[in-house]
């Protein structure tokens, strides 16, 4: 325990009734900043003492609180499971066990089947607990939209108007639907070779949509115990319910979707749990409402017929390699900020990079911009796009190097 600061000597006046008037006044002033400096020293005291009590005070209010808390009886998780005329069947968390219970007028008022509470020894219900979902599935939420439009989308406008058809309307403007008469589209899954922008494609609906963007990949449904898998995937649609409306984007869905084989492995067997149980979600007896799903893959050949049937994903676009005015177009839109020489021909640059997906044009854009930062150049010139498109080839098709004893 700290000890309290010792007190300051009290300044002692000792006046010489021989002294003149200027020595008494000389004496009685220098006493007077003496007293000055014992009062400073004593109201710094008394401020640490007052600050020190404060302290002291809040600590005793947290030891009681905490006292009292130990003193109270421990309550249990325990889910609603039925509600009756005679009282409310509930299902403790742990041994499984259920009981019939009684509750008053207002607290049942609040419940619902399904509802996690919180017991007490005699298994009475003390309060209502929020729904208990995986705080992963909560991180995959974004809150920031992504800064990609559909105008930095180049060669795409036939999948761009499909995908808004599908995923935009059906939010912006549910209205249309009923009145023609039919259910909007449940989803769209976008397939195709590596970077050809459906990646691109997903975060320009994120920006453009108000609606909740919930983004993840389809490896992340991959847990290593059991159950866990199919829990995230539940918890992850009950997200979106109550941020409705919400879009759902599965990045490299075959992770998950894979056709089902006869492995007997527990690895397998764990994934193909999460994905019939994805596909409860996506198509289950109960009415989504205002979610829509987005999913990509480039292994469209890997994935089970299951979840390619009409009620899950609706839309099927495939999003090919950018044909001659889409590599143009591409080139346009990753060079619109770079400072280009007049003697760059993007007709002939498009022509040449035929089979060249979106993402190795931008990456031919981008490294022809460093030869130039290479020659001490502000300008790229033609012949750094010629430099950039050797490098990009050699890199594709450059010679094995063999390990020592193997050929």
């Amino acid at each position: 325990m700290a000890r309290s600061p010792s007190l300051p000597d009290r300044p002692r006046l000792d006046l010489d009734p021989d002294m003149s008037d200027e020595e008494r006044l000389a004496a009685l002033r220098d006493h007077y900043e003496e007293v000055l400096e014992i009062h400073d020293e004593l109201s710094e005291q008394l401020k640490e003492a007052r600050d020190r009590r404060r302290q002291l005070r809040q600590e005793v209010d947290r030891l009681e609180r905490e006292n009292e808390t130990l003193k109270t009886t421990s309550l249990y998780v325990a889910t609603v499971e039925e509600l009756g005329d005679d009282g409310v069947v509930v299902k403790q968390h742990g041994n499984n066990q259920e009981v019939l219970t009684e509750v008053t007028a207002k607290m049942e008022e609040k419940l619902e089947a399904g509802d996690r509470v919180a017991v007490n020894d005699s298994f009475s219900i003390q309060r209502l607990l929020d729904r208990e979902t995986d705080a992963r599935a909560q991180a995959m939420q974004i809150d920031e939209s992504p800064d990609v439009e559909y105008a930095d989308i180049g060669g795409l406008d036939e999948q761009i108007t499909e995908v808004r058809e599908t995923v935009e309307q059906p939010l912006e403007n549910p209205d249309q639907f009923r009145e023609v008469g039919i259910d909007p589209p449940s989803g769209v899954l976008l397939h195709g070779p590596p970077g050809t922008g459906k990646t691109m494609l997903a975060k320009a609906v994120a920006n453009e949509t108000d609606a909740t963007f919930i983004k993840m990949a389809g490896s992340e449904l991959v847990q290593k115990f059991i159950g866990e898998g199919a829990k995230l995937v539940r918890d992850l649609f009950q997200v979106a319910t109550e941020h409705q409306p919400s879009i759902i984007f599965i990045d490299e869905i075959d992770a998950i979707a894979s056709k089902r084989t006869e492995s007997k492995t527990s690895g397998d067997a764990e994934v193909q749990r999460t994905m019939m149980q994805l596909l409860s979600e996506m198509d289950g007896f109960e009415d989504r409402g205002e979610i829509r799903i987005v999913a990509a893959t480039n292994r469209f050949d890997m994935l089970d017929r299951a979840i390619l049937r009409p009620g899950r994903f609706d839309r099927l676009i495939e999003v090919p390699k950018p044909d001659l005015e889409g590599r143009k177009r591409i080139f346009e839109i990753h060079t619109r900020d770079m400072n280009v020489s007049d003697d760059v021909d993007f007709d002939h640059l498009s022509r040449e990079t035929e089979g060249f997906s979106g993402a190795e044009l931008e990456s031919l854009a981008t490294e022809s911009g460093m030869f130039a930062i290479r020659d001490d150049r502000t300008q790229v010139r033609s012949a750094d796009f010629e430099d950039a498109m050797d490098k990009l080839e050699a890199d594709d098709t450059g010679d094995i190097v063999p390990s020592a004893g193997f050929y």
